[in-house]
């Protein structure tokens, strides 16, 4: 039944896709974070339906009369050039036969994120973009939220198998990443059944998010409550709910759970952590020896980077690893010039409240990636693309209301020759 059910919504999709390929963006994303037709028992589970909304929204895309154009900011420019690096290091790859099919995972991936740029052009598609990630991630966050109340968090939540969201970290990581979103829709949505939904999978998510007993997602949960307080608008409202989580944690979670976080502090006793240690030291050696880096899947078997960080550092070198940070960082100050631009702008207020809870999530990728190998996870370039389409929004508006202001002062109506005459007059009087 659910192999008909996602077969169905999928190809119900396709003729819409190719009259608003738009659209073929918000159902690429679905699939892409909520995997759908991994939750099924049969055909569905190994039906390529991504590839074929991907194919779909491109034919759809060169058929469409819209404009579509690539907003050429410094974010999208650094990812080109972070992208074109990938494909050179491969080139120069330890093992190439693996290395060439990772990066067609990859390139597929950006491929898509540049054609939702050319797509994803006004507030309502973008809106309905956020709310697909935040449902998609979400639902495993209610999910896991109720599974972790019932049994008491002594079990760990997972995602669908062969996913980027599979492990519990990985995970625990994308959880804390869609909190911010939640919120940010929560201050949009003006019905209150949609705000109070909101708030209870935002709860959800969170215990969901330590149910996990990811160390990585604990780190990003901590850094993300703190941030999100700091950008929050009302914080003596934000401090309670982040107070009730904490006190949620401590009434639902297991002594084992205890244990297992407090390990963060006792590091040198633990195995796993040391393994860490020496895969980082291992990415930085090939980095050091290697210019551009292993290339991908150069960590492989039970060898992982544990690390997005030392993951670009050892698969494409000190260039990589710099142009995958700037990415983060020029993204984080552009959403920062984005929201004093617009925060005191009547029409333009909720995107100010966008780029403050993009800005947390990005502290929670930056944080809990700090300790997982998802360089390549395609929730943080939507992060990116979601700043580069409030750049390129934010533009369009500006540029519309210059040209209103110079018809109005072109068709202002001129004085007439008589009173022209008198206005001299009286300026020689």
């Amino acid at each position: 039944m659910r192999d008909i059910l996602v077969v169905a919504l999928v190809f119900g999709s396709l003729p819409l896709i190719l009259k608003r390929p738009w659209f073929g963006i918000i159902v690429w994303t679905w699939l892409g974070f909520m995997n759908p037709h991994r939750l099924s028992w049969g055909f569905a589970q190994t039906m390529p339906v991504a590839m074929i909304v991907a194919l779909t929204t491109l034919i759809g895309m060169l058929l469409s009369r819209e404009p579509k154009k690539v907003p050429w900011t410094r974010e999208s420019l650094l990812l080109l050039l972070f992208v074109l690096w990938m494909t050179l290091t491969t080139f120069f790859a330890q093992f190439p036969t693996f290395a060439w099919e990772q990066w067609e995972k990859v390139a597929k991936i950006q491929l898509m994120i540049f054609v939702a740029m050319m797509l994803i052009t006004s507030r309502e598609r973008l809106h309905l973009l956020v709310w697909t990630i935040a449902v998609s991630i979400g639902f495993y966050g209610v999910k896991g939220g109720i599974f972790t109340i019932l049994h008491g968090g002594v079990h760990r939540v997972y995602g669908p198998d062969g996913t980027f969201i599979g492990d519990n970290n990985s995970m625990g990581m994308a959880l804390t990443m869609t909190i911010p979103l939640m919120y940010y829709l929560y201050q949009e949505s003006s019905r209150r059944y949609v705000r109070l939904g909101l708030l209870a999978a935002m709860v959800l998510t969170a215990l969901a998010a330590f149910g996990t007993h990811s160390r990585g997602a604990l780190l990003g949960m901590v850094a993300m409550g703190v941030v999100l307080w700091w950008k929050s608008r009302h914080k003596i409202f934000m401090a309670i709910v982040v107070a009730a989580g904490a006190a949620t944690v401590f009434l639902f979670m297991p002594q084992e759970w205890f244990d297992r976080m407090m390990t963060i502090k006792t590091y040198e006793a633990d195995a796993s952590v040391q393994g860490r240690f020496y895969a980082w030291n291992n990415a930085y050696n090939i980095a050091v020896e290697r210019f551009f880096g292993g290339g991908f899947e150069t960590f492989r078997g039970n060898i992982d980077a544990h690390s997005i960080y030392f993951e670009v550092l050892g698969e494409h070198g000190f260039v990589g690893l710099a142009l995958f940070i700037a990415l983060g960082l020029f993204s984080w100050m552009a959403a920062s010039r984005i929201r004093r631009q617009t925060e005191k702008s009547d029409d333009m207020a909720w995107m100010a409240r966008l780029m403050r809870m993009t800005q947390v999530s990005l502290v929670a990728y930056a944080t809990a990636g700090a300790f997982l190998g998802m360089a390549y996870y395609d929730y943080a370039y939507n992060l990116v693309l979601i700043v580069i389409v409030c750049t390129a929004i934010l533009a369009q508006s500006a540029s519309s209301k210059a040209a209103v202001s110079a018809t109005r002062q072109t068709t202002a109506p001129r004085p007439s020759a008589g009173t022209a005459a008198v206005i001299a007059g009286r300026i020689g009087r």
